[in-house]
């Protein structure tokens, strides 16, 4: 694939604009996982205390991202990416102004974590879904790539400033970044105008039927529910295991500084890893990015078994190359076969399944680990990515669901007219 054709989404205004959006966005929340693990590590200084603020997020996020997607089907998506950043910015604020004033406390932070949680909630299936909108369909695994690339250099300055800002002048001030760049996304995603993908004309109807709308396409394809069930379990496993006791192991021995070079490290990973996909033409693009996830163990080893930065590094930079190759299979498998006014929902679906044992992870991770010992918590961990990803892999539709160009029109199944029935779709 030539390089004119890998950067053809730039030609379109609405994917230009979404791409800062998320660029500029996932910069200030590059750092702000660093800033707050170590802003509650200052404040109490416990592994629990930290899992709770963490988990409390994610726990808000899983609860609200079912109405999220309903309402990023219903609305204009680029309106609502637009009220969830600025009310992100807000709840950011408010937690830096606290933490750089000595006022910042649990029960605060717990608070105003489920609010950022809540609010992540609405914006997810909506920034997911809109890419679609943005570019023809012929060009979707190169927009999917591009976007990403973008948002992965965003998070090699974020990931890098992250530890360099709390070492500095404190993790406060990270955070206020983060709540800076929520801000500056919010008039990027202003400039998205595309067709919306709903008729503004048809009847309202209920919550529930729209729910159950789209439950019904998510488990109509069992590559889909496959994929998510093994997802819930590989990103519990990844969110703690790196999330919380990455931290406190790098506290222990690499330092703050190192920490934040070997999150670094991983999202340099990424953005080879977006390169790679955006030149890359698989027949089984959902295959390889399913297999892919074994990369992700390397980094859980080290930090249980040699938690030195030599290691730590090359092990990081590894999972993020993996993580990528699976990010842009599923996103563009996702968008090429979902129809387009449903696959909020549809998203919806998959981030809740995907994302609703992180929290449980995140807060149980610590008295787990103060039972067992962080080796042990660690290998545990790697262990449960290691399952995950075989048994995905021991699913006929995910290792031969096909990559697909498809036109993508409103009202019309994203697979297209079809002559047969799909041979890898349980119920479409």
């Amino acid at each position: 694939m030539s390089s004119r054709a890998a950067l053809a989404p730039l030609r379109h205004a609405p994917f230009r604009y979404l791409a800062v959006g998320r660029f500029v966005s996932v910069l200030g929340n590059s750092i702000a996982p660093t800033a707050l693990a170590f802003a509650v590590l200052d404040l109490t200084g416990s592994v629990r205390d930290l899992g709770l603020v963490v988990g409390a997020r994610s726990l808000a996020n899983v609860v609200f991202l079912l109405f999220g997607g309903v309402l990023a089907d219903r609305l204009p998506r680029q309106a609502v990416m637009v009220v969830s950043c600025t009310l992100a910015a807000l709840t950011q604020a408010a937690v830096a102004t606290l933490v750089l004033t000595g006022h910042a406390n649990i029960p605060l932070l717990l608070v105003l974590s489920a609010i950022n949680g809540t609010v992540s909630a609405f914006a997810f299936p909506a920034a997911a879904a809109l890419m679609p909108q943005t570019v023809p369909a012929e060009l979707l695994q190169s927009a999917n790539a591009l976007s990403r690339l973008g948002v992965n250099i965003g998070s090699i300055g974020g990931a890098s400033a992250g530890g360099i800002l709390v070492a500095a002048v404190g993790p406060g001030w990270g955070i206020a970044v983060d709540a800076l760049t929520f801000a500056l996304a919010g008039l990027a995603f202003a400039g998205v105008r595309v067709v919306a993908v709903r008729d503004r004309t048809s009847a309202r109807r209920s919550t529930w039927t729209e729910l159950r709308e789209g439950w019904t396409e998510f488990v109509s394809r069992t590559w889909v529910w496959v994929v998510v069930l093994g997802f819930m379990l590989l990103n519990a496993a990844m969110s703690s295991g790196v999330g919380v006791l990455g931290p406190a192991v790098a506290d222990e021995t690499i330092g703050r500084k190192a920490w934040g070079l070997v999150l670094a490290a991983q999202t340099v990973g990424l953005v080879v890893g977006a390169l790679i996909a955006l030149r890359l033409r698989v027949r089984r693009l959902l295959l390889l990015g399913v297999a892919c996830m074994l990369g992700a163990v390397p980094l859980l080893l080290a930090l249980a078994v040699a938690p030195v930065f030599a290691l730590l590094v090359p092990a990081a930079f590894l999972g993020g190359l993996a993580m990528e190759q699976f990010g842009v299979a599923w996103e563009t498998s996702v968008q090429q076969y979902v129809p387009a006014d449903r696959l909020a929902r549809v998203y919806s679906y998959d981030a809740l399944g995907s994302f609703l044992a992180i929290p449980l992870g995140q807060i149980a991770i610590g008295p787990v680990a103060v039972a067992l010992g962080n080796e042990t918590t660690l290998l545990i961990a790697a262990g449960l990515i290691t399952l995950s990803v075989l048994g995905m892999l021991s699913s006929r539709d995910v290792r031969r669901l096909p990559s697909r160009h498809v036109p993508a029109r409103f009202g019309q199944d994203a697979e297209g007219p079809r002559t047969s029935p799909d041979p890898v779709s349980s119920g479409a």
